[in-house]
Order: C-alpha cells, then structure tokens, then sequence
C-alpha cells in the first residue's frame, strides 16, 4: 500500500501511475495552500491578493491589469474584483494610460510595500519549514518534474 492510498483509506490500489501521482500533487497542493492561506490571512490578504502585490513589487513599476493576470501563480477570473479590494484597503492605485485611455495601470502603494516587508521573513520561514527537509538536488529534480508535468499544458488555456 503506498502512502497516499493509506492517507485516502483507498481500498484498492491506483489504476495507473498517473493517477497516482496526480492525486499526489493535488493532495500536496491542497495541503500546502492551506498553509499559505492561513499565513496570509494574518495580514488580511488572500494568496491571490499577496500574488498581485509581489508581482508589482518586483516589476517595480505600474504594470496593466491584464499582464498582471497573465503573471498570476493561480488563474483568477475576477483580478478587477481582487484590485477593487487592493484599492479600498490602500494597498494598490489604478491610473489609466493617457494614450490609450481602455488600458489602466495598477501602482503599488507605500503601504503595501511595507507590508510585504512584513510578511517576507515569516513567508521565508514557512517555505524552509515545508520543504526545508528536500536537499537541494531534490528541490531542483521537483521542479524539473513539475515544469515536465506542466508541458502539455502551456499550449492549452485554462479553462475557468
């Protein structure tokens, strides 16, 4: 019996390698944005909303909302929502191009800066408490088997 059919009480063991190991990486996906969920909560952001703003932190300028999602770890249908919400707390501002008056930038504020100041140590402790047990070659051979598993999808879109 391996470890996940004994985590899941599965009976019978996998039909196949793949279902195995896709049910793996969901139940390890699962578990670890749990994590990051309660983390984040404790400075009242979602994982979404912490994604913009560490990618605006590291463009390092106002970028456009669209290439904001297209740089998003997790497909989200409603950025606009997750920006409006940014916005009210005083975390991002929108401009609007003057040249094309359709596309609106998204600024990060002082305010968010600072709190990303808050959380990068503690994010650093919980990434090293997760995973800090791999060496350095296996982190590198999960992320080569990972970015392997994803192959197929980058030419097909996500659905949502």
């Amino acid at each position: 019996m391996t470890s996940l059919q004994h985590e899941l009480k599965k009976k019978k063991p996998f039909e196949m390698p793949e279902q195995e190991a896709l049910l793996n990486l969901l139940r390890t996906s699962d578990q670890l944005q749990i994590r990051f969920a309660r983390l984040f909560r404790r400075f009242g952001l979602t994982p979404q909303q912490y994604n913009i703003l560490r990618i605006l932190r590291g463009e390092g300028k106002p970028l456009p909302i669209l290439e904001i999602a297209s740089r998003m770890i997790t497909v989200v249908p409603g950025i606009t929502g997750l920006i409006d919400r940014l916005e009210v707390a005083g975390l991002v501002n929108r401009k609007r191009c003057e040249n094309d008056r359709r596309v609106v930038y998204v600024c990060i504020s002082d305010k968010a800066v600072g709190l990303l100041g808050e959380i990068d140590q503690p994010l650093m402790d919980m990434h090293k408490s997760l995973l800090g047990h791999l060496d350095r070659h296996e982190l590198s051979t999960l992320s080569n088997l990972l970015e392997r598993a994803r192959e197929p999808l980058v030419a097909e879109p996500a659905e949502v």
